[in-house]
């Protein structure tokens, strides 16, 4: 396969996220008040849509002047903490360094700032050409927009590239867009799960990638 771009979702597949990120929602919702503590288990089914939705899972529905004040609390205190667990999944350096040469960019719907800062604190930031935050349009993913800029800034034509990702968000942007997509089952959600949305590859392991070019 003549693959020219990558497009890689970051949470839950090339980083392991869950802990700071159960950390910062426990905090919200302790500031908050009137809200039990979640387990990481809980709070990792519900990452992925962007910040809004995962407070309103996280503490349920909330009027906007409540959720003023969670995203308030919520995004400078992330912003803080953002890298104090989260680690790189296995085989992902190695991985992106055997693609040289390929374009490569980021697409995902974490706010831009806290994109940004874990890149660069985990040495990732030097790989990618383009970076896309949930924040960086006025819709992200699922709707296909985000991968359609990202293709357009690295000069890649959908057919061309494929999209790496932990959720159905991931794979139905890409869909949208005419690109293949590959979801990584070590992430944040199950293998099945990700089956039933029928991506073109699923892979238990990053440096799986490596064979979607074979």
């Amino acid at each position: 396969m003549d693959v020219k771009g990558f497009l890689f979702d970051l949470d839950g597949t090339l980083i392991d996220s869950r802990r700071d990120i159960a950390a910062c929602v426990n905090f919200t919702l302790a500031a908050l008040g009137g809200h039990s503590i979640l387990s990481l288990e809980s709070v990792e089914q519900m990452v992925g849509d962007g910040v809004r939705q995962l407070l309103t899972r996280a503490a349920g529905p909330l009027d906007e002047p409540t959720m003023k004040r969670a995203l308030e609390i919520f995004l400078p205190y992330y912003l803080d903490h953002c890298t104090d667990s989260t680690r790189l999944y296995p085989g992902v350096l190695e991985t992106l360094h055997s693609f040289a040469g390929r374009g490569l960019a980021v697409v995902t719907n974490k706010p831009m700032a806290h994109t940004v800062k874990t890149l660069k604190a985990l040495g990732l930031d030097s790989f990618f050409s383009v970076v896309l935050g949930g924040d960086s349009l006025s819709t992200r993913k699922p709707d296909p927009a985000p991968v359609v800029e990202a293709l357009r800034q690295m000069g890649v034509l959908p057919a061309e590239a494929v999209m790496v990702g932990d959720s159905p968000m991931d794979i139905h942007a890409a869909r949208a867009a005419g690109v293949r997509v590959a979801a990584v089952t070590y992430g944040f959600r199950t293998g099945a799960e990700l089956m039933s949305h029928s991506p073109d590859y699923l892979l238990g392991a990053f440096a799986e990638l490596r064979e979607v070019l074979s």
